[in-house]
């Protein structure tokens, strides 16, 4: 089992990867945005209609990508006064806990995004000439990816392989 979890370890790694990836081409994108919204606004005077909602768009994309690599990696704060005090099996007990609760919080927002999405499905989004639903898709896609990196971080630890948490000096091999 171990080898066959090396193996989605590796996809996860080019998945979260790639993800980052997007997500910080997302904000640099945004930033491109909103200098040229600027430049417009103040130098030629005159706007980019399309300028700030394309970048809030894109905020939701690297922020809920950012979020889902961030839970890959063990970058989220959590609270672990109680886990000093507990024997090891009853931290990787609590450890399962949390991420199946946040399992399923990704499961909960790639769900209802998608609901959402459909609904604003033939709403068009007048500056940007694009299906509202595109408003929606960033909590779907970082749903989806919360949820996968969450079942990788469960099924990981059932095959006695280290998941890195916020604050652990080790970092992830496989």
């Amino acid at each position: 089992m171990q080898t066959h979890m090396i193996l989605v370890a590796q996809a996860m790694r080019i998945l979260s990867t790639a993800a980052l990836w997007l997500a910080g081409s997302g904000l640099i994108l945004m930033t491109v945005f909103i200098s040229g919204q600027v430049f417009m606004r103040y130098v030629m005077n005159d706007s980019l209609v399309w300028s700030e909602p394309a970048s809030v768009i894109l905020m939701g994309w690297f922020i809920f990508l950012g979020a889902a690599v961030g839970i890959r990696e063990g970058y989220h704060l959590s609270f672990d006064v109680l886990l000093h005090f507990l024997p090891q099996g009853a931290k990787l007990v609590l450890f399962s806990i949390s991420d199946a609760v946040v399992a399923f919080f990704g499961a909960g927002m790639a769900w209802y995004g998608s609901k959402l999405a459909l609904s604003a499905w033939d709403v068009i989004l007048p500056s940007l000439g694009i299906s509202g639903a595109v408003d929606f898709l960033p909590l779907v896609g970082g749903g989806c990816l919360i949820f996968i990196f969450s079942i990788e971080r469960l099924v990981r630890r059932a095959a006695g392989l280290p998941t890195v948490r916020f604050g652990d000096d080790t970092v992830e091999e496989v």
